[in-house]
Formats: C-alpha cells, structure tokens, sequence
C-alpha cells in the first residue's frame, strides 16, 4: 500500500492574500502523473477553479516552484499558478472580497492521472486573508463621509492613504485592509453608489474628499508628514485631483485612469472641471459575446476642445507613480497615461510610470485572478476590462510592490 499523499502549503496553511506561497505535494509514485486543482467558493456562492496536469519526481515529490506544470489552465513552472489561474464556472464573474474579516478558502486537491479527475489522492485547505493579525477596521460615518479606516496593530505613527476605486462605486476595503497589513493607516472612501451617495452623481463634491483627508490626518497612529491617495479607474483621476487641490497630499497613485475628469463634474472652491466629453453612442457591443467595449467612447484627448477637463497637476507639489495596462480594453489608460507624463514633464516634475504589457483595466492586489469581463455595477452591462492571464499575474505583482515602495519613499 502506497504511502498516504500529503499537499502542503508553506511557509504557513494561512497568510496574506498578497503573499506567495510554495505548493508541496508528497508521497506519490516516482514519476506518477497527476492532476492539481484549486477550487473556491466566493460569498456569492460561485465556484472558482484551475487545474494543471504535473509529473512527480524521481522521488514521489512534487514542488510546484520547481516543477512545470504540463498543460491545464496554465503550463510552465508557476508556483502560484492554481491561484491566478481561478476562474468562475459561469462566465464574466470578477472574484472580489466583500467581507475582509473571513478569509478565501481555496481547496487544493491532487487526483490521479491526466485524464478526468476521478480518483482524489490528496487534499489540504489552504487560507488567504485581506487583514493581517491585529488590524483594526472601523467603519467610519462621520459628516457625509462614508469610509471604512484600517488601523496596523502598534502605536506608530505610520503613513496615511486614503484608497479609491472606480465608478461602479460601493465601498471596496480589500487593497485598503491589505495596505494596512503593510504597515499604512488606509481610509477606503466610498464616493458614488453606496448606502445614501446616488448611483451617478451629478456632481463630485472636493470638499467630500478633502473631509476623508482630514479625518485621516486627525487619527493618532497618521504621521503628519504627509498623507497618500491611490486610485483604480474613476478613482485615479480623483485621486490625481486630490493630490492637486487638497493640501497635505504628498504622493498619488493612478492605476488605469487618465490625467483628465471623467465622467462626472468635480466642484471645487469657486470652480468646476467638467467631465471630458464622451458619447455613450460609441460603445461597441459585440454580437458574439454581448460584452460592451467602451474604450472609444472619449472625444480626442489631444483636441484643444477637451482640455478644461484636464486636471492642472503641474500645480501640485505632490509625487506621482502612474500604472497601465497596454492591454486595457476599458479605457486607453496608457495613452491617456502618457499624455499626463508628458504634462508634467514638460513642468519639470518628477513622476514614476510603468506600462504593463497583457495587462488589462483591473490592476489589483497580487494573485487575485484576472477578470476579463464582468457586469458594472452602476451601468449595469458587461464590460469588457481585457488582459492576459499570465502577463497580468506578473503585472500585479510588479505593481503591488512598486505602489508600496514609492509610498515609503514619498510618505
């Protein structure tokens, strides 16, 4: 009788979302041909899986950071394949995390053979948490404002962030309670399409956000050097503008959006920046699939026209650090992207940009698997948001480590 198969996830069974981790199986046959699958249940209900074909060792053994996988979802040596591999049973699903104080548990399984996964040999559950041992998370409803706040165990002070996402609104804590994990106080800010803020404002209020500042800036643990903001699509250019009309914000992070308004008209102090002027008219729908590509719907950025919906960031003494996808079928991020560069080069600013090839719209924290196309909240279609898989693995683990190393420098 062959010795029980054991799977082994290392260092630890539990860790952050944003850690890798190496896959260990043992106790098989040398050579034996097996089969691993992940699997994952979201709060929703919905099934997630990936699948890859292996061969064991000379001596039963199987590392997946050393051994290439031979075909499945991905091939190749991918030591977190099983988990930026995950895909939903039924299409267009995105894996978000709703709840961050219970972790994703992901069901790692070996079976027998190449073939159909009929004969389990061995499993172990393995635990990806968004909030690190000790993490605070208040919910914050203070004013108008509407934001959770993620306090690292310790006295401090630490950096300060303030983190945004995109127009299909809610309030998003995932990247924020990870970032907080990282050793940053981080306030997720919800700004549309949440509890009582409408689903499409219409007006973006500064002084909304500048209330998410100094509610930041007042928490004992924030260091008064300076606070933070990072933001994914609609976020970013809300973002971008923070960092230029509110003072105090030392250092901005854009993740697929532009240097100009979008969408929505941002009011300031006696001033609005009108929304770049867009016609729903130019979404193409794809019979085949039904997706909606909205990548052409802006009126030409170059265009004199649309240039007082630019964001003035020249004026802003804040750092700048922005990250594309060249495979963004949502938005041209990485046009609009160096178009923005380009500005405040031409001012003399200091500014990070990294472009990522196969990557597409949605930038997210490492080893959460791609999403090429899933329903918008708020508009209520299926956005097509593009991407490769492998590319865009790599993607966001470049950018999770450039996003928080450039807030250590500047913050």
């Amino acid at each position: 009788e062959a010795m029980a198969v054991r799977v082994a996830v290392l260092p630890s069974p539990r860790c952050l979302c944003d850690e890798p981790v190496r896959v260990r199986v043992a106790g098989l046959l040398p050579q034996q041909r097996v089969t691993l699958r992940a699997s994952l249940v979201d709060e929703s209900g919905e099934q997630f899986q990936a699948h890859a074909r292996y061969r064991a060792g000379s001596s039963g053994e199987l590392d997946l950071s050393r051994s290439p996988a031979l075909g499945g979802s991905f091939s190749g040596v991918e030591p977190m394949g099983l988990l930026w591999a995950l895909r939903a049973k039924a299409p267009h699903k995105r894996l978000a995390k709703r709840d961050v104080l219970s972790p994703f548990r992901v069901d790692l399984e070996v079976y027998e053979g190449h073939g159909e996964m009929r004969r389990l040999l061995g499993k172990c559950t393995h635990e990806r948490w968004f909030i690190g041992e000790g993490v605070k998370r208040v919910s914050v409803r203070e004013g108008r404002l509407r934001a959770t706040l993620f306090l690292p165990p310790g006295p401090g002070p630490f950096p300060g962030l303030i983190d945004l996402y995109g127009s299909g609104g809610g309030l998003v804590e995932y990247r924020a309670s990870l970032l907080a994990s990282r050793g940053f106080v981080t306030l997720a800010v919800a700004y549309m399409a949440f509890e009582d803020l409408p689903a499409m404002p219409e007006v973006l209020e500064l002084d909304y956000f500048e209330e998410a500042v100094n509610f930041l800036r007042k928490q004992q643990q924030v260091k008064d050097t300076g606070i933070g903001v990072l933001g994914l699509s609609k976020g970013a250019d809300l973002a971008l503008s923070m960092a230029t009309f509110l003072p105090g914000i030392k250092a901005a992070v854009s993740i697929s959006g532009s240097g100009f308004n979008s969408f929505i008209p941002l009011r300031g102090n006696g001033f609005t920046i009108p929304p770049h002027p867009y016609d729903l008219g130019r979404i193409k729908i794809s019979d085949e699939s039904g997706l909606a590509d909205f990548s052409d719907i802006l009126d030409d950025h170059r265009d004199p026209a649309t240039w007082d919906c630019r964001i003035p960031m020249e004026r802003s003494l804040a750092k700048f650090l922005f990250l594309s996808g060249l495979d963004d079928m949502n938005w041209k991020s990485d046009l609009y992207c160096r178009d923005a560069v380009e500005r405040l080069q031409q001012y003399g600013r200091e500014v990070e940009f990294c472009s990522y090839s196969g990557a597409g719209h949605l930038l997210e924290p490492p080893y959460l698997p791609l999403c090429q196309a899933s329903i918008h909240k708020v508009l209520g279609v299926f956005v097509l948001w593009g991407g490769q898989w492998r590319e865009h693995a790599k993607a966001q683990e470049d950018a999770w480590r450039r996003i928080q190393a450039f807030f250590w420098r500047h913050l």
